[in-house]
């Protein structure tokens, strides 16, 4: 069995508080946590902003707090490393791949994941992909490869509805133990950009700008913080 100090030696890897439960899932989202805690493999795709990162990051550390080894690969900045990174990690009970997509077409990533697959069928170690795209609009080179993912569970992550963002907002102030009214909520809405990631964004760096400069969130230290122009 790998270390659990082998998780540690990619910077990426470092360790994150994120958590399931700091995480608002809407409605179309419910399933999406007890598929990654429950179920075995998984290629979770979605739009951009919709949180796919953190929930990666949280099973990790779900894993982690179960006694389990994982490791969680960004493949936005491990592709520029070289695919032999993947090479004897089928001995983790976890392994967490973000931004799939970005290695299509690219051949010698593309042999070293579908053997990486193959390697973890025989170890029962859990594979979880994610991407923004669907996998039937990811141009893979080597069908062997599409085909070993397309027997993988699908799932997809929905950006938080409209009429739910309030909620969203005050879920997130909540579980930082901010306090923000229905005046501040309502100007976030309306000027921020409508994504869990930047409003998760925006609340934390509020929080922070509050505490350096002792002053309440209001709506003028909101304008300050996101930016906009009056």
């Amino acid at each position: 069995m790998v270390s659990k100090s082998k998780q540690l030696i990619f910077e990426w890897n470092k360790a994150n508080k994120s958590r399931f439960d700091d995480f608002y899932f809407d409605r179309l989202n419910e399933k999406v946590k007890v598929s990654l805690i429950n179920s075995g493999d998984i290629f979770l795709y979605g739009l951009n902003k919709t949180g796919k990162t953190y929930l990666l990051q949280s099973l990790c550390n779900y894993y982690s707090n179960e006694g389990k080894t994982s490791l969680f690969i960004p493949l936005k900045e491990a592709k520029n490393l070289g695919s032999e990174i993947t090479d004897s990690l089928e001995d983790l009970d976890l392994i967490c791949l973000d931004d799939i997509d970005l290695i299509a077409g690219d051949r010698r990533w593309e042999i070293a994941i579908f053997n990486l697959i193959n390697n973890c069928l025989l170890t029962n170690c859990r594979i979880i992909f994610c991407s923004s795209l669907n996998l039937s609009n990811i141009n893979f080179e080597l069908e062997d490869l599409v085909s070993r993912i397309k027997k993988i569970n699908s799932i997809e992550i929905f950006p938080v509805n409209e009429q739910n963002l309030p909620n969203a907002i005050k879920f997130i102030a909540y579980t930082k133990s901010i306090n923000l009214g229905k005046r501040e909520i309502d100007y976030l809405i309306r000027y921020s950009e409508r994504s869990i990631y930047s409003l998760v964004k925006i609340v934390e760096k509020l929080d922070k700008t509050s505490l350096e400069l002792k002053r309440k969130i209001t709506i003028p230290l909101i304008k300050e913080v996101i930016h906009i122009q009056t």
